[in-house]
């Protein structure tokens, strides 16, 4: 039986746990605040029931895999761990004391990943005790039901953590796609400024954002429109992405909008908030 540790028990932590332990790894759950962690096991649990009523597993099932997580607030539970999976906040500095302080409790030839939007790999590596086992893997929110996952190549790693990912990634039943390390990546290079120019659109007045997503998914048969897009992967995390990607490649043109950073520090960051560009009862 294999063991993955996964540091970070919010939205995407939750959801890579969830398709770990579903796929029969045994699964270290850490997050320094035990509120995190329980949020995170009752997301679980109702992902789990949801997907259940839609004829994705079933409810017995489903038991097993939430027994496969165990939650700690203690980074001793990652010990053992063919692989760790960091999915903190988008933030360097986080990421950066996360991968210092896992390095040093994993075994050396254990991976470590980041579920890091556009942060550099290469760059997070320095914190690490063996850079060669040092990988990018972006998974996709909702996690349980997005097929890809970006594996991302920094500047030591190893073609051994290529590979192995690669393979771990089929094991969960998902799509990987080997890409190089970049401000951004591929997918949020091509993806923000797209939901940058949608939330332009709408404080700029030229329409509300309900006309916009309605534009995209009529129009170019996008499955979900920018600005709901938005909501679902946190208008916080957008702001991060697009901060990384100015800085990382000096061009304004990846300047985030102002009606952005105004929602972020309102409070408003689409589902998990309950309020973004739209509304969430749920």
């Amino acid at each position: 039986m294999s063991k993955v540790a996964v540091v970070g028990a919010g939205t995407m932590g939750n959801g890579i746990a969830h398709v770990f332990a579903q796929y029969g790894w045994d699964v270290s759950l850490v997050d320094l605040e035990p509120e995190a962690l329980e949020r995170a096991l009752k997301k679980i649990a109702t992902n789990i029931e949801r997907l259940a009523r839609k004829g994705v597993g079933s409810l017995d099932s489903g038991a097993g895999t939430l027994a496969r997580i165990k939650p700690s607030t203690s980074f001793a539970a990652v010990k053992g761990a063919e692989i760790l999976v960091e999915a903190a906040t988008e933030n360097f500095k986080i990421k950066s004391e996360i991968f210092a302080t896992v390095s040093r409790l994993l075994a050396p030839d254990s991976i470590l990943a980041s579920n890091t939007s556009s942060i550099s790999i290469t760059e997070l590596a320095k914190h690490a005790n063996n850079p060669a086992r040092v990988i990018g893997m972006h998974f996709m929110n909702p996690v349980p039901l997005m097929p890809l996952v970006e594996v991302v190549r920094g500047q030591e790693t190893g073609d051994g953590s290529i590979a192995r990912v690669v393979e771990i990634a089929k094991e969960l039943g998902k799509t990987p796609v080997v890409v190089h390390d970049a401000p951004g990546f591929v997918s949020n290079r091509v993806l923000m400024p797209m939901i940058n120019e949608a939330i332009l659109c709408v404080q700029e007045g030229i329409a509300t954002a309900e006309a916009v997503d309605q534009v995209m998914t009529l129009g170019m048969k996008h499955p979900l429109g920018p600005l709901a897009l938005a909501d679902l992967i946190g208008l916080d995390v957008c702001l991060a992405i697009l901060e990384v990607m100015v800085e990382g490649f000096a061009n304004p043109k990846y300047r985030p909008a102002r009606l952005l950073k105004e929602m972020v520090a309102s409070g408003r960051l689409g589902r998990k908030s309950g309020v973004g560009f739209y509304v969430y009862r749920d």
